[in-house]
């Protein structure tokens, strides 16, 4: 069985990822460095299941450390990497434009030169619907200009895509490049709309609703994300884009009231000015993942709620 490279595998989408790899079998090599974007104690917790696989072996440590990279890569040859390390937050970008630079671009230009010089079979990057920006295009293709960006992080990811795209015309390396659709789901980012709104509600709290909720976003479940990035992995594209998103979006005044049927809680509101950022929707065009992965996301958003509130109330 292969043995494969996660970055950012103790994050919201890199734990999850790592714990099916190491189900099915695979040996996973991990990368996380534990940044303080969010209580890295929830990050400890999030890795602790995949600890206890003898085929798991997780190295704490900074992507910017291109020299620590090369003697990980040299010392574990891993024959394919999936690269899911980045500064998150859309919002925090606006504040700190250099370090969403730093990590995020230069970040993966590190992984990308260290996994072409040891001869990697394959690199999948995990980007972002926030290189779509506010694209007037619905839904969002994998052939969009991508012009429309808003937030630093959104340029970051896309900076991070051009460099993927440009390692693979000139050093031949296979890449393809996921973009994920507004993940939710067990081990959700406690920063996001889905973790602040249900923990809220379910303890009788107020929510901040920015805006006038009416934009939309296209909510995809944890599992079907890393059953999209296992099709991925299963598939060697020379270089593709592939969006992996529900393509359902729903209003964020939607999404609340789905939430409140969840919960059988009614949310207190607390109507607050729209945030710098914030794009008007988020919206996958789906076609080219059915396609070429046979992949479609499968959970609709009450289904995908209810099993997020029976994962918190275990946590």
């Amino acid at each position: 069985m292969k043995k494969i490279l996660v970055t950012g595998c103790a994050g919201f989408v890199g734990s999850n990822l790592t714990e099916r790899l190491l189900g099915e079998g695979y040996e996973v090599i991990g990368i996380d460095n534990f940044n303080d974007y969010y209580n890295p104690a929830v990050k400890e917790k999030n890795i602790q299941s995949a600890m206890s696989y003898k085929k798991f072996r997780l190295y704490r440590m900074d992507i910017l450390d291109l020299s620590r990279l090369g003697e990980i890569f040299a010392q574990e040859r891993p024959e394919k990497v999936i690269h899911l390390a980045a500064r998150a937050g859309v919002r925090a970008s606006i504040a700190d434009p250099l370090l969403y630079a730093e990590v995020n671009v230069l970040g993966t230009v590190n992984l990308l030169k260290i996994a072409s010089n040891a001869g990697v079979g394959q690199f999948i990057y995990g980007s972002s619907s926030s290189v779509y920006g506010n694209s007037k295009r619905l839904p969002f293709s994998e052939d969009d200009p991508c012009g429309a960006i808003i937030s630093p992080y959104g340029a970051s990811k896309r900076a991070a895509e051009f460099f993927v795209e440009t390692f693979h015309r000139n050093f031949g390396l296979k890449a393809t490049i996921l973009r994920l659709f507004t993940v939710y789901g067990p081990r959700g980012r406690p920063d996001m709309a889905p973790a602040l709104f249900t923990k809220a509600i379910l303890k009788g709290k107020e929510i901040g609703q920015f805006g006038n909720g009416l934009t939309s976003r296209d909510y995809t479940y944890i599992d079907d994300i890393v059953d999209g990035i296992l099709r991925a992995l299963d598939v060697a594209f020379d270089f593709e884009i592939i969006n992996l998103g529900n393509s359902h979006p729903i209003t964020l005044a939607d999404f609340i009231k789905t939430l409140e049927t969840a919960t059988g809680k009614k949310a207190k509101i607390k109507m607050l000015p729209k945030q710098a950022g914030d794009v008007e929707v988020t919206w996958a065009n789906i076609v080219k993942a059915k396609k070429l992965l046979g992949w479609e996301s499968r959970t609709e958003l009450p289904q995908g709620l209810a099993k997020y509130i029976e994962w918190l109330s275990q946590n």
